[in-house]
């Protein structure tokens, strides 16, 4: 089992910037990617962004690229997202993901992770 923590999350004003953190922990090892995504109220839940655990390959949904940067520390088992150029439509539960499917970096679907944390508000204001 993997446990995922985000921490990060606020309010910030419109062309503001925030830096959000995921802290793994558990069986780390088994960890291929992990990503964020994010749920707006009323709208499913939708891939931001991934970054696998070696290697450093990423992936960034189009409505982010240019806006959004995706980091990790192994030796902390931290992932970070980098949020700059915010927009009232970034607004949105923020949650990370965990997988051990090798290939899943690509892959933007909700099933194709296995572990998630609670999630943490952005909020942002016009």
């Amino acid at each position: 089992q993997v446990q995922l923590v985000e921490s990060g999350g606020g309010l910030v004003q419109a062309g503001g910037s925030l830096r959000l953190s995921c802290a793994a922990s558990g069986r780390t090892v088994s960890i291929y990617a992990m990503a964020w995504f994010r749920q707006a109220p009323g709208k499913e839940r939708e891939f931001v962004t991934a970054i696998s655990w070696s290697g450093g390959n990423t992936n960034y949904a189009d409505s982010v690229k240019g806006r959004l940067t995706i980091s990790r520390d192994n030796a902390k088992n931290t992932v970070y997202m980098h949020m700059n150029s915010l927009k009232p439509e970034d607004t949105a539960v923020y949650y990370c993901a965990a997988t051990g499917i090798y290939g899943s970096i690509w892959r933007t679907d909700t099933e194709a992770y296995d572990y998630w944390g609670q999630g943490t508000q952005v909020t942002v204001s016009s």
